[in-house]
């Protein structure tokens, strides 16, 4: 059970001049804001209607002396709030709600589309897949910092006890080395942006598995005619590898040969990984876990929460508004009905005060 993220979040610092034109407490701003898009209502104008046919719902624990603020008092606030400090509070909130996960998944999203913007935004996310809630999130301002990302998303929660998945881009030296030390073990992919240890480490499982020499784990999933063989390979031999030491607690290489038959059509490919850990069991159905975050998490902010076909906004804005759409998500899944589907808890949330207390504050007013 989640508590009322709005103790958290309040306590950003507010971007406006504090004199006595200032009508609008940001309490009251963003618990408005946080409620509509929990309830469906994916912009400014539905959400100040929404908050003002339930304005006497939100008088019950909101100062609402100067009433409803207007949807463009929300849009001016949200474009200038701070979106680093929304993000550490956010992750204060999570964290001290749920601190302990067995696996992480890093994993990153264009926002609206804007992977077709030159000013696009790219949020990384750090979810966990077993609560499949979302700890974390930060955002890559341009192609020079993709490498100091993820130290920074890891700085904000703890990742003690935790296996930490993440794409070739997050693959860095200093990386392994700083989830060893926040007491996490990782399991990273590998492509050609260290190519020579690419090139070293594929052609030694390629070659240990087509012979034969290695431990095999295997799964096979078929769902909607489409059936998926998934053969792991581990090596924890690596004196052959010139750059072990330098990746900081590398206990083993991994190889994932999947074999995708769809509807008769047969394909195969093969991925490597840096691991820390060294059962493969383990390993292949933390992989497994990363790669469902495409559906319990990208699907349904795209799809649920209509994320990547919302209204065209500046960049500090839309990401200020993906944060409260991941903290909605999050309350959803931690304080709702688990026989209920994400669509249903918003409008059941939209109609029903008593159920919107629970998703909000965890508990009935």
């Amino acid at each position: 059970m989640l508590t009322n993220p709005i103790a958290y979040l309040s306590q950003i610092e507010d971007p406006r001049r504090q004199n006595k034109n200032l009508l609008h407490p940001l309490k009251n701003i963003l618990t408005i804001a946080l409620t509509g898009i929990l309830c469906g209502y994916s912009d400014w104008v539905a959400i100040e209607d929404f908050a003002s046919e339930n304005q006497a719902w939100f008088a019950s624990f909101l100062d609402l002396t100067n009433g409803i603020p207007s949807h463009d008092t929300f849009s001016n606030v949200m474009k200038r709030l701070n979106k680093d400090q929304i993000n550490r509070y956010f992750s204060q909130w999570i964290n001290h709600n749920a601190p302990k996960h067995k696996h992480i998944a890093i994993d990153g999203k264009f926002v609206q589309g804007s992977h077709h913007d030159n000013d696009n935004l790219q949020l990384v996310s750090a979810y966990a897949s077993e609560a499949k809630l979302i700890l974390a999130q930060t955002d890559i301002n341009d192609k020079a910092n993709e490498i100091t990302t993820l130290p920074q998303l890891l700085s904000l929660i703890d990742i003690k006890g935790s296996t930490i998945t993440a794409d070739a881009m997050y693959c860095q030296k200093d990386t392994t080395k700083q989830i060893i030390k926040q007491g996490g073990n990782y399991i990273l992919a590998l492509k050609n942006n260290h190519k020579t240890l690419f090139d070293d480490v594929s052609l030694w499982l390629n070659t240990q598995f087509d012979n034969k020499q290695l431990k095999v784990y295997e799964t096979t999933e078929k769902d909607h005619g489409r059936l998926e063989t998934r053969r792991y390979a581990i090596s924890t031999e690596l004196d052959w590898l010139e750059q072990k030491d330098q990746w900081h607690t590398l206990n083993a290489v991994v190889m994932v040969e999947s074999t995708r038959d769809i509807q008769g059509k047969v394909s195969t490919e093969r991925r490597y990984y840096l691991s820390s850990l060294t059962d493969l069991t383990t390993i292949g159905d933390t992989l497994r876990k990363h790669w469902a975050i495409e559906n319990s998490q990208h699907w349904v902010l795209d799809v649920i929460f209509g994320e990547d076909t919302a209204i065209k906004l500046e960049r500090n804005e839309k990401a200020n508004i993906a944060l409260l759409t991941r903290t909605a998500l999050n309350l959803i899944r931690a304080n709702g009905d688990a026989n209920l589907s994400v669509k249903r808890h918003k409008i059941r949330a939209s109609q029903n005060t008593a159920f919107r207390e629970k998703l909000l504050f965890g508990k009935f007013l």
